[in-house]
């Protein structure tokens, strides 16, 4: 049901923003395959496998990107 949910909510997002993950833990990390927005940002301390599909690339801890915006 949760699973099922957020598939929903990224299928339905124009933009998406995926931070502090590396994105090779699952399920979880299979869920950017469900995004068809317009806008990707991936906010993450070291690359990430889906880097190359991102709109905005930061590469930094998620919390100084946060605390400095």
């Amino acid at each position: 049901e949760v699973i099922n949910g957020a598939v929903e909510a990224i299928a339905a997002a124009d933009l998406m923003i995926i931070g502090g993950t590396s994105l090779n833990v699952y399920p979880a990390a299979g869920l950017i395959r469900f995004f068809r927005g317009s806008r990707l940002v991936i906010i993450n301390l070291s690359p990430t496998p889906q880097d190359s599909s991102a709109d905005l690339l930061i590469h930094s801890r998620i919390g100084e990107v946060f605390a400095g915006i």
